[in-house]
């Protein structure tokens, strides 16, 4: 069976399951959070009021709430499995462990490019809605969306290699949450020490950074650093492939 039928069919049996729904409702938590907070810091600081300002604070939040939702998102496609006993019907109608693997990872990959879509409609809107100055910064943007995107792989090989490995979901929902807590206080770690840390990268990657000068917060945009990009694809790697070849083997 190829690859993009069993795509097809990870959605179609999600399909009850409103998984679009319920991320879309986690995320909006993490926007209005992100929202409020730079109501508050803008009224305060009106200076500080810019596209570097939004994007440093979502990148930061990514790394709390991300983790999280990618946790989630794996463990409802890769629990229907393992609820349902279907590992042996699906193997004896001659599809192949590492193909039903891979579906399953392109599946939670194309529901977290969505989360960051939606992310990126609501930073421009609210920019807008803010009379930002300047034009939309749409390399910024691009970007942001890429790092983000190469975090999320990471993070979702990794969370795929348990639920599948571990029947109990709760493993894996524990994994995210500490996953949410390091990518939160990842700025804090000494730069070697957060980079050892997949979670990391939401930060990391992020196409500005913050530091304070003189009691007040100043953002700095750097560019797409590509051996840090480089590190987080490896790690991805090795966690997907790590992952496929323990499932693939152990008994089902």
């Amino acid at each position: 069976m190829k690859l993009w039928k069993t795509v097809s069919l990870e959605f179609f049996k999600l399909r009850r399951k409103w998984i679009f729904v319920m991320v879309t409702l986690f995320l909006s938590v993490e926007i209005l959070w992100t929202f409020m907070s730079l109501h508050i810091s803008m009224s305060r600081n009106p200076d500080q009021a810019g596209w570097e300002a939004i994007l440093s604070t979502i990148a930061s939040m990514n790394g709390l709430f991300l983790p999280i939702i990618a946790a989630i998102v794996v463990s409802r496609i890769c629990d229907m499995e393992h609820k349902g006993d279907t590992w042996k019907l699906l193997i004896t109608s001659s599809v192949k462990i590492k193909d039903l693997y891979a579906s399953k990872y392109i599946s939670a990959c194309i529901v977290m490019f969505y989360v960051i879509i939606l992310q990126l409609i609501s930073i421009v809107g609210f920019g807008i809605f803010n009379k930002f100055t300047g034009a939309v910064p749409h390399l910024l943007l691009l970007q942001f969306s890429v790092g983000t995107m190469l975090a999320n792989m990471a993070v979702l090989a990794l969370q795929q290699w348990l639920s599948l490995a571990i029947k109990n979901q709760a493993f894996a929902l524990c994994l995210g949450m500490v996953g949410g807590f390091i990518g939160m206080t990842a700025p804090f770690f000494p730069t070697v020490a957060s980079s050892l840390f997949t979670w990391s990268y939401y930060s990391i990657l992020s196409p500005v950074t913050s530091h304070f000068t003189d009691y007040s917060m100043e953002f700095v945009t750097q560019q797409l650093s590509l051996g840090k990009a480089a590190a987080i694809f490896l790690m991805g790697m090795i966690f997907y492939i790590a992952g496929s070849l323990h499932v693939s083997r152990q008994e089902i």
